[in-house]
């Protein structure tokens, strides 16, 4: 990569130390996609002319449709948000008269709470610490004759291994549940992201993917789970008033939101060369980082470029993962540490499997995520990788001023 003019000559220019910051734009790790604003009218235009705004309107359907095939899935169920459709799918697949849910602790951290309002009890597991994705061994070791749901969820790069989850899904007739509201774009051996498990869910958030604002759903192969899903979303209602199952509430995804989402499922596959570009540079970049390892995408198969996720070794790179985000956020370097801290390491006010999970807690404290999405060039990337260089070759006057 060809170097650029840097304008931090010493570490008093940092902007922690009160120097300028090298963004005036934050560069966040958002997606924040924005398709073309004419197909975005093309298709509110046509909810708006049938004054039909919410509950399973045509732009809603359309969506649905799209989506199934997409995924190669029978049925997809359109949310106002992926909280509820996890929320909704792991209410609906728990097998009844028992009170568990495994799930990885390095992971969303809502993801419990969601558990906690179906009424579950997170059990929560390791990961496989070269993929950062939960296995099937991993599972297996938590299942027990309380185990109501296996919730698997793919890391943010990447996807776990779906064929030996399912078949212990199989082997202990216990439901799988994938949240892959992160893999969207994402294939594997078997085929694409969103057929697999017993259902599977997805964001339409605006940092994911598939940008509709907000939004989530599900797609499914079984027919009667879906039929349930698209009951709970709209109050559990089965035509004017009658209301045919308990526990339903106000989860539809309106037509707005629905518009923009098909705008940009119109734009996917831009979206995703951009992100091919930007993983490249950083690709290219961070190779010359000494104690900074890039998490690669598999690219034997599909996969969407989105997350960028960078390990810090510990025996090279001279800072702590939380000081060198403090670098990075005070100019404007939005970089986050990777789902920390870990679910188990939380307080909750809800029952929970308190867990031992040496592994997770190393792992919590060695990964960031960097900025990526559409408003991060390559240019932007560039002095991104500058920047880290300059933090690690003035490191240790970094730790003094940091200490004063």
């Amino acid at each position: 990569m060809k170097k650029k003019k840097f304008p931090k000559k010493s570490v008093e220019d940092l902007a922690c130390f009160g120097g300028p910051q090298l963004f005036t734009e934050p560069k966040s790790t958002s997606s924040l996609y924005q398709p073309s604003f004419e197909q975005f009218l093309n298709y509110s235009e046509q909810f708006f002319e049938k004054r039909h705004y919410t509950n399973n309107g045509p732009l809603v359907q359309l969506l649905e449709q799209r989506l199934a095939d997409f995924h190669g899935a029978k049925y997809c169920i359109a949310f106002c948000s992926g909280f509820w459709a996890l929320a909704l799918a792991m209410n609906s697949l728990a097998l009844e008269g028992r009170t568990e849910i495994i799930m990885p602790s390095l992971t969303y951290r809502r993801m419990a709470d969601i558990a906690a309002w179906a009424n579950l009890t997170p059990r929560f597991c390791e990961v496989d610490p070269n993929t950062l994705g939960v296995s099937a061994e991993d599972i297996r070791a938590c299942i027990n004759s309380e185990t109501a749901l296996i919730m698997a969820v793919h890391p943010i790069v990447n996807a776990c291994d779906i064929d030996c989850i399912e078949r212990l899904g199989a082997e202990f007739g216990i439901p799988v549940l994938f949240d892959a509201v992160e893999s969207m774009y994402e294939s594997v051996m078997s085929g694409k992201v969103g057929k697999f498990g017993d259902a599977e869910c997805f964001s339409m958030h605006a940092s994911k993917l598939l940008n509709g604002f907000e939004g989530g759903y599900i797609t499914t192969n079984n027919q009667e789970l879906a039929g349930r899903l698209s009951l709970l979303r709209t109050f559990g209602f089965k035509g004017q008033d009658n209301c045919v199952l308990p526990g339903g509430l106000n989860a539809r995804l309106n037509e707005l939101h629905a518009a923009m989402a098909l705008a940009n499922l119109d734009e996917i596959d831009i979206l995703v060369s951009e992100n091919k570009l930007r993983y490249r540079c950083y690709q290219d970049g961070l190779s010359s980082v000494k104690g900074l390892k890039l998490l690669e995408f598999d690219e034997r198969f599909q996969t969407s470029y989105k997350n960028i996720v960078v390990e810090l070794l510990l025996d090279d790179w001279p800072l702590s993962r939380n000081d060198t985000i403090k670098m990075l956020n005070t100019e404007n370097i939005l970089a986050r540490a990777h789902y920390s801290p870990p679910l188990h390491q939380k307080k909750m006010s809800y029952p929970n499997i308190q867990a031992h999970l040496p592994l997770t807690d190393k792992l919590s404290e060695r990964y960031i995520n960097l900025p990526c999405g559409d408003f991060v060039s390559a240019e932007d990337i560039e002095i991104i990788i500058i920047m880290l260089e300059f933090i690690r070759t003035n490191s240790e006057e970094i730790k003094d001023c940091l200490k004063t």
